[in-house]
């Protein structure tokens, strides 16, 4: 039937080199999905910490549940939060979304 037997033939290109074109795919994608997401939001992170380290009494602070008041006193691990006249909460600092400095107008105006 058949006149003699394929066999799959080494190429010029050595296995090494071949290993490495192969790779370089992957580590461009890598490279790539690093700079556009993991390092923006490890710098957002960074960020969102300095201010939650330096709020201070008067700061308008927004907790993760939605809560926006005015800091009242700050301990080392918590913050007590005015959420209306009278009304005073507490907060554990790491459950803080947002500090805005006292005065800071609002984004849209």
């Amino acid at each position: 039937m058949f006149a003699s037997p394929a066999y799959a033939s080494s190429g010029p290109m050595s296995s090494g080199m071949a290993g490495i074109i192969g790779l370089a795919p992957w580590l461009l994608i890598i490279l790539i999905m690093y700079m556009l997401l993991l390092r923006p939001q490890q710098q957002a992170v960074k960020r969102l910490r300095a201010k939650i380290a330096a709020v201070k009494k008067n700061d308008v602070a927004v907790t993760s549940g939605g809560l926006i008041g005015k800091v009242v006193r700050v301990d080392e691990a918590e913050v007590e939060l005015e959420i209306a006249s009278g009304v005073k909460v507490k907060v554990v600092k790491t459950m803080l979304s947002d500090v805005r400095p006292f005065g800071a107008k609002p984004a849209n105006d």
